[in-house]
């Protein structure tokens, strides 16, 4: 299928999703978050894809919204019908609830809408040169998708105020040390680190790797004992299941396991 505003690529075991506006830095479009829903609930529904990456093009990864394109979504929406914003969250719900690993790979600018989506994903890959920050105050425009909600949980509340207030732009390596992103890498080095990484989670169980992401999503919002409660539930039905059987068998036989995700 062709995509205007985006690329959509299998390679091996994972699924990129790549950003491809690069005139306009990649902002997002209502056209975009149309081709984004539609690639990651084809993502979500392929058992092959084991773990989904998104990425951009050019120097930006993604530089927030497409300001114009916001407004006349907003104004011209009929009644009943999803604008913009709609359009926006249900994309990241789509990236967050994924029951795979979601990884970012930026490759430079992530802005605005751009960090909302970054901070959307399970794993955050950065390239050196990258530049990241929240920038909805530098327009007057405030945040709707995690921004302020979000980012507190991610950096820490008084990190998350400098940014948001600021609008200044960090590099990769001082949010790495702020704890959003997960690994710098060389600029040229991104592709080859992340494909490397979702071959590692390839070999993994699909099965553990999703009830890790749902038990570890939610505690954010739990207390320890019912976290803990949350998470003694899926074990009592993961020690059920064929892949911890074919893990511990693999272990006995020493060989490696081949998982089937149930």
């Amino acid at each position: 299928m062709k995509y205007e505003s985006i690329q959509f690529e299998r390679r091996g075991a994972g699924a990129w999703i790549i950003l491809d506006s690069p005139k306009n830095m990649n902002s997002v479009s209502s056209t975009m978050l149309g081709e984004l829903e539609s690639v990651l609930k084809e993502c979500e529904a392929d058992s092959s894809v084991k773990a989904v990456v998104l990425t951009g093009t050019g120097s930006a990864f993604c530089a927030g919204a497409d300001l114009k394109n916001v407004l006349s979504s907003l104004n011209h929406s009929e009644p009943g019908t999803k604008d913009f914003l709609d359009m926006f969250d249900e994309v990241c719900g789509l990236l967050r609830k994924m029951p795979k690993p979601v990884i970012a790979a930026i490759n430079g600018l992530a802005l605005a809408g751009g960090l909302e989506l970054v901070m959307c994903c399970d794993i955050v890959y950065a390239a050196e040169s990258a530049k990241i920050g929240d920038a909805h105050s530098n327009f007057g425009v405030f945040p709707g998708a995690g921004g302020a909600a979000v980012l507190p949980k991610k950096i820490g509340l008084n990190r998350a105020k400098y940014l948001l207030f600021s609008g200044d732009f960090l590099s990769a390596a001082e949010m790495e040390r702020f704890g959003l992103v997960n690994k710098v890498v060389a600029d040229g080095q991104l592709v080859e680190e992340v494909e490397s990484f979702v071959e590692k989670l390839a070999a993994k169980s699909p099965l553990v790797l999703r009830r890790m992401k749902e038990v570890a999503n939610a505690s954010v919002d739990q207390t320890q004992d019912a976290a803990l409660r949350h998470e003694m539930l899926h074990l009592r039905q993961h020690v059920r299941s064929y892949d911890l059987a074919e893990g511990l068998k693999a272990f006995t036989e020493k060989r490696k396991p081949e998982f089937k995700g149930y």
